[in-house]
């Protein structure tokens, strides 16, 4: 594929990201007081599905759709690390969630809520895997 071929995928993809995440954030709750973050998004529901699980499940799926194009567009070998593991980007990015997980919910019991120590543990320990794993 051409250059400008993969700049319009880009911008098609980006553009159609950006008016879920604007449609995201058109759905929350206002009060007035303002906007209520926190609030189900949908009154009476069967799950909690407040802004921040929504915008959580928005940046996984906006990872998968990165890597996925990252996928076409660059293709790669596997790389051993220090796992001694054959791992591809998609495989790191696992990894990094997963391990993710379990550093939040490690946070969460011994030192509570909120999570910005774990945020910032998390983004060390997910350029960790990337380097060397």
């Amino acid at each position: 594929m051409t250059a400008s071929r993969w700049t319009t995928i880009y911008l098609v993809t980006g553009g159609i990201l950006a008016a879920i995440l604007a449609a995201l954030i058109a759905s929350v709750p206002r009060t007035e007081d303002g906007i209520d973050w926190f609030a189900p998004l949908i009154p009476g529901g069967w799950m909690a599905w407040t802004f921040p699980v929504a915008l959580f499940f928005f940046v996984i799926a906006c990872l998968l759709i990165l890597f996925t194009l990252l996928a076409i567009r660059f293709p790669e070998t596997p790389r051993r690390g220090v796992l001694r593991i054959e791992t591809t980007r998609g495989d790191r990015l696992f990894i990094s969630l997963l391990g993710s997980a379990f550093l939040c919910v490690g946070w969460l019991f011994f030192f509570g809520a909120p999570l910005w120590g774990a945020l910032i543990g998390c983004l060390i320990y997910a350029a960790a895997v990337f380097r060397w794993v």
